[in-house]
């Protein structure tokens, strides 16, 4: 499985491409905005045009999403176009994202498709983001998009709040089998999970030999990646603390305790004549 980080924060960026594991970046207009407000709030210049070029020169050779802002078809082409056309020549890693269905109501419209249709006839790679279903995920596909991203997490916190259940932290474990509610399992049209929802699109997708790879977001804990993993996903998009969070164990650090009082002085000579 791929990992990409979830973020836009150079600094993060920086320092995860650091340990060799990072095979892309994803980000979205929030997640740039704030980054910039951090920098400036410390008395930095930049402008939002330098500060994208940044990402993309430090992810050299991996992917790097960049989101469009429109709802409608002829924006968020033109959007796409222009971004990939601004950026890309920066290090050729510009992926155009784009959400399934850009409608601001309940109902919805195939701008969306139509969007991920022409750029992707056009060579531009896509991620379509927004996935809370597998019908989405595999319209996208079939649009030609070269990812898909399913938000694990926010189906998570939508199965939640389908109970009332409001008193729980954003990082808090979901359990992927779901929880029972009044003697029923909690579900959105048979999904019990953000991990049972990544499960079923890559059934679906192996199934029917889809090219198009499958990006687990909106994840919120170490072990809903191992989770996400297990389902053979292509990719996991991680923020910065559940990287963190996935190194770390209490008998790890317990062991470098006692292998360090227990280096005799002669093996540490070997080092340190």
């Amino acid at each position: 499985m791929k990992i990409f980080i979830d973020t836009a924060k150079i600094n993060e960026i920086e320092e995860a491409f650091s340990w060799g594991i990072i095979d892309g970046v994803t980000t979205n207009p929030t997640l740039i905005k704030n980054a910039i407000d951090e920098l400036k709030n410390k008395g930095e210049k930049i402008d939002i045009e330098t500060y994208i070029k940044r990402i993309l020169e430090v992810a050299k050779g991996c992917p790097v999403s960049l989101e469009v802002i429109g709802t409608d078809y002829e924006s968020m082409y033109r959007e796409g176009i222009l971004l990939y056309e601004k950026f890309n020549k920066i290090a050729n890693n510009v992926v155009i994202k784009i959400p399934i269905n850009p409608s601001l109501e309940e109902d919805g419209n195939f701008d969306g498709l139509k969007t991920i249709c022409r750029l992707s006839e056009q060579g531009i790679p896509v991620n379509v983001t927004l996935i809370m279903k597998v019908e989405q995920a595999i319209l996208a596909a079939k649009a030609g998009a070269k990812y898909v991203s399913p938000f694990a997490g926010r189906i998570d916190d939508y199965l939640r709040n389908k109970i009332g259940w409001k008193d729980f932290k954003k990082d808090e474990y979901y359990p992927e089998i779901g929880i029972k509610f009044k003697d029923e399992t909690i579900n959105d049209e048979g999904i019990v999970s953000g991990v049972d929802l990544v499960r079923k699109i890559v059934e679906v997708f192996n199934k029917y030999k889809f090219k198009t790879e499958i990006i687990a977001a909106s994840i919120r804990n170490s072990r809903q990646v191992r989770e996400i993993a297990e389902t053979g996903c292509h990719i996991a998009t991680i923020p910065f603390y559940v990287l963190k969070e996935m190194l770390v164990h209490y008998k790890t650090s317990e062991g470098m305790k006692k292998f360090v009082s227990d280096v005799v002085p002669e093996y540490k000579e070997i080092f340190y004549k």
